[in-house]
């Protein structure tokens, strides 16, 4: 049986030429889920100019003229065999209404394009993506600019470093969802881990009379074979294990690109945990890959 029976999409009507739709579609098809299509409007403040009453005929104009592109859209799809339906609604406040729909719909899966914001504007104001990351009750599906709708190439992303990661099961649960994207697609699985050495994690070097250099070896040790240990037990060929060695978010971003990476699966924490090293990793990754991403 496919892990995806039900697939939420949040569409920015306006963006008609996102790619967010295939990839919905795509892996609607080769998932055979059902999947349901929301395009929130966030609300014109032009229109505030008008009088009530053609304030009014005016956004029921702009609602129908997106209804009837979504319905074209869906009906192309249906003819290729896919389930799909469809809503289009004005959005107030674009994450509680996004939150609200997937409590009511119960989604495996909520795909979205990713939203990129000014480093400005992050600076004073938290982007809606990364909103969605830390209250979102289920797997999130962020499309990025490239990439194939269908993918071809899964990327699973570990902490071998984390012991919540550990401790906690979200490592299995990381790489067990890749492995179920890269089964329905047909796609190839790789397991990467990325780790900086630092003072930070390193302490006082002169600690037992070792050096920097020691302590370092040490460390890679350690962390290597907590990482062998879970591509050892996930089964991942020796070619598709990728230890590197970096600031996670520029070490995956380069293997992204040379690799012609896909997705990249991460892990991220709800906004009451206190870990937030992975979570920042996945958020600030948003911005960083062209590639989708797909956060447990």
């Amino acid at each position: 049986m496919s892990q995806y029976q039900r697939l939420l999409l949040i569409l920015n009507p306006a963006q008609r030429h996102s790619p967010a739709l295939h990839h919905a579609a795509a892996l609607a098809a080769a998932s055979g889920a059902h999947l349901h299509v929301t395009a929130l409007i966030p609300s014109l403040e032009i229109l505030s100019l008008l009088e009530e009453e053609p304030r009014e005929e005016a956004r029921q104009n702009y609602l129908q003229d997106h209804r009837h592109w979504l319905e074209d859209e869906a009906d192309k799809m249906r003819r290729r065999g896919l389930r799909i339906t469809t809503e289009v609604e004005w959005a107030q406040k674009m994450s509680k209404q996004i939150l609200q729909h997937v409590t009511q719909i119960q989604p495996d899966l909520l795909i979205k394009q990713v939203q990129h914001e000014p480093l400005l504007k992050r600076a004073f104001f938290t982007p809606l993506d990364w909103q969605l990351l830390r209250n979102c009750p289920v797997p999130m599906y962020m499309v990025g600019a490239t990439g194939h709708a269908l993918p071809r190439k899964v990327v699973a992303a570990v902490d071998a470093s984390s012991e919540f990661a550990q401790n906690s099961g979200l490592n299995d649960r990381i790489i067990r969802q890749a492995m179920g994207l890269a089964l329905q697609c047909d796609a190839e699985l790789h397991l990467v881990h990325a780790y900086e050495v630092s003072s930070v994690y390193l302490g006082d070097v002169g600690g037992g009379g070792l050096t920097l250099s020691q302590l370092s070896k040490a460390l890679r040790r350690s962390l290597e074979k907590t990482f062998l240990e879970l591509a050892n037990l996930f089964g991942v060929p020796a070619e598709r294990r990728h230890f590197l060695l970096g600031h996670p978010v520029s070490a995956l971003s380069e293997f992204a690109l040379e690799h012609e990476v896909d997705v990249i699966v991460m892990g991220r924490f709800q906004h009451n945990d206190l870990h937030g090293l992975l979570g920042s990793t996945t958020e600030h990754i948003l911005y960083q890959v062209s590639c989708s991403v797909l956060a447990v």
